[in-house]
């Protein structure tokens, strides 16, 4: 027959204690990344800066977020290496492969004019 032992916060009755500093400073930082970028957004030009900025602003607000809630940053290195170079080589690729896209367009396009 098997046993059944409770995890050892229920047995003491001790209750984790709020991480609510931990999510406000979280949000905090995520509110003030989104105001920089339509700061960005509304006061330049368009052009391959501001897209830049956009980008950079947008992966590293993505990676901040996978490290807090999805606790990434506790893990080992070899896990956060694990998932960021994959991760780093599809960005890679998709900007690689717009590149020639694009290439590829203007030249058709100049071709046939």
């Amino acid at each position: 027959m098997a046993t059944h032992h409770d995890h050892d916060y229920n047995t003491t009755g001790e209750i984790p204690k709020p991480q609510t500093k931990a999510i406000w400073r979280t949000f905090i930082i995520l509110v003030g990344l989104t105001a920089v970028e339509f700061l960005f957004a509304f006061t330049m030009d368009a052009g391959t800066l501001r897209n830049a900025i956009f980008i950079i602003l947008t992966i590293f607000k993505a990676f901040y977020i996978v490290g807090e809630f999805m606790h990434l940053k506790h893990e080992t290195k070899a896990l956060i290496w694990s998932v960021l170079i994959p991760m780093a080589l599809v960005a890679w690729l998709m900007v690689a492969l717009i590149a020639e896209g694009s290439y590829y367009f203007e030249s058709v396009t100049n071709y046939f004019k």
